[in-house]
């Protein structure tokens, strides 16, 4: 049984039961370089087996701990190696279709019960091998013709700058990935993100991977709490200065931060694997209550967008971070406030009142987790545009030496102001205005904006 104190305890039910408290997932990473091959079919075979192999007892074994717990693991997820490393062999001899590796992966997803699976990416910050351009090439059909695969490229990086052709190629194969999945609204391209500085531990989707430089398994877990901090800044009433939010905040973090440790540990020692991190970002859900944007009105704003909600979103974001470390030595992945505008009533309601505009998502990203996330914009927005919002991002992210990512789904056949209808997690969102000024003589430069001088610091 797992040891609670009976306060522990009843704080918990509490917040499970009022509060929407969850642990979003427990991600089991798998290192899939030894399934490398020259022979694509080959690869396939060995990445279907190993991940069935290897993964077979993690949604059991989390349904246990949800038991004891009593607190709900929402999603099981698994992460892999970025497969164009995994593929370059195959690649390097002229297979450049790899629809049958993301079907393999989607088969053994199903095969282990997990929601999703992460690390169908690439790493192009600085250039592009075959095994990349191949990934990138395969994105529309690969996912519109699975279900729980998800994908990742990152672009930029505070090292190696900004690869603007990679940003380009980018613009393209969203729109496409869009246009491949119409009949579902573009929904594609929710499982889809493009990234600066990625990082290699993050549990959460769709930018979840299992980076070089990790075991061969590990188990990290994502936690979320808005719901709980929503009712802790209730309770803390309007009269309370920003010093007292601020700490209302971090105490919080650090009890939604202990229960998510706690979980990740004891499925790594059931499983007998390695336990990683523990991302304790605030990860919204489209419920009413469990918002972020929703933590930004308590504090007195009235609505999400107005003037000083970048620095109420950095009072969040850094209170998070604080209390989330001192609950745990071993926090990772993103951590710190998510802004998925579709997966966000309350988000969604500011931008269906015009208070919260791209533009003003964008200056939020600089000071929280991720950046442009789940934004839906009309479908005929040029390829170009689409490249550039990315740009912008990616520059936030290699000046400011943080991740920042760019998920935005150009819905087929709406125009903004129209809604669209995802469902689940993913909710439903008001299309966002973009500007129609052209960005296309900058992004048809290509070639790549340099690293900030800081990356030479050694």
């Amino acid at each position: 049984m797992i040891p609670f104190s009976d306060r522990e305890v009843l704080e918990t039910l509490r917040m499970v039961e009022m509060e929407h408290l969850d642990i979003r997932t427990v991600t089991l990473g798998i290192n899939l370089l030894d399934c490398a091959d020259p022979s694509l079919e080959r690869t396939a075979e060995k990445i279907h087996r190993k991940i069935t192999r290897v993964a077979r007892r993690l949604v059991p074994t989390c349904e246990e701990i949800e038991a004891e717990l009593g607190v709900p693991i929402v999603n099981k997820r698994l992460s892999v190696t970025p497969i164009a490393l995994v593929v370059e062999p195959a690649t390097a001899s002229g297979q450049e279709d790899l629809t049958p590796i993301a079907r393999a992966l989607d088969a053994a997803a199903k095969e282990t019960g997990v929601n999703f699976i992460g690390g169908f990416s690439a790493l192009v910050h600085k250039g592009i091998t075959p095994g990349d351009r191949s990934v990138i090439d395969s994105l529309p059909r690969a996912l519109a013709e699975t279900e729980r695969v998800c994908s990742s490229v990152n672009v930029a990086s505070r090292r190696a700058g900004i690869n603007m052709d990679a940003v380009a190629l980018m613009g393209e194969k969203i729109k496409a990935t869009a246009e491949r999945t119409a009949d579902k609204g573009g929904l594609g391209c929710a499982k889809l993100v493009v990234f600066s500085n990625i990082p290699e531990d993050n549990p959460f989707m769709a930018g979840a991977m299992h980076g070089t430089g990790e075991p061969e398994l590990v188990i990290n877990t994502g936690v979320s709490g808005p719901g709980v901090v929503v009712s802790a800044l209730s309770r803390l009433g309007p009269e309370a200065d920003l010093l007292a939010v601020a700490e209302t905040i971090k105490r919080t973090a650090f009890k939604i931060t202990r229960v998510g440790e706690l979980a990740g540990r004891e499925a790594a020692k059931r499983l007998g694997i390695p336990f990683g991190i523990v991302d304790l970002s605030l990860a919204p859900t489209p419920a009413r209550g469990d918002s972020v944007a929703e933590i930004l009105e308590l504090m007195g704003l009235g609505r999400a967008g107005a003037p000083g909600t970048t620095a109420a979103l950095a009072l969040l974001t850094d209170a998070v971070k604080k209390g989330g470390a001192m609950a745990s030595s071993s926090v990772g992945g993103l951590s710190g406030a998510f802004i998925p505008v579709s997966e966000d009533a309350t988000m969604d309601d500011a931008v269906k009142e015009g208070a919260l505009t791209l533009e003003k998502l964008e200056a939020m990203s600089s000071v929280c987790s991720v950046g442009l996330d789940m934004v839906v914009v009309p479908g005929d927005t040029p390829v170009e545009t689409i490249a550039g919002i990315i740009a912008d991002e990616m520059a936030i992210g290699v000046i400011n030496g943080k991740t920042t990512a760019v998920r935005i789904i150009p819905v087929p056949g709406k125009a903004a102001g129209e809604r669209v209808e995802f469902g689940g997690l993913l909710g439903g969102g008001t299309i966002m205005n973009v500007s129609r000024v052209s960005a296309r003589g900058f992004i048809k430069r290509g070639g790549r904006i340099p690293a900030p001088i800081q990356s030479m610091t050694n």
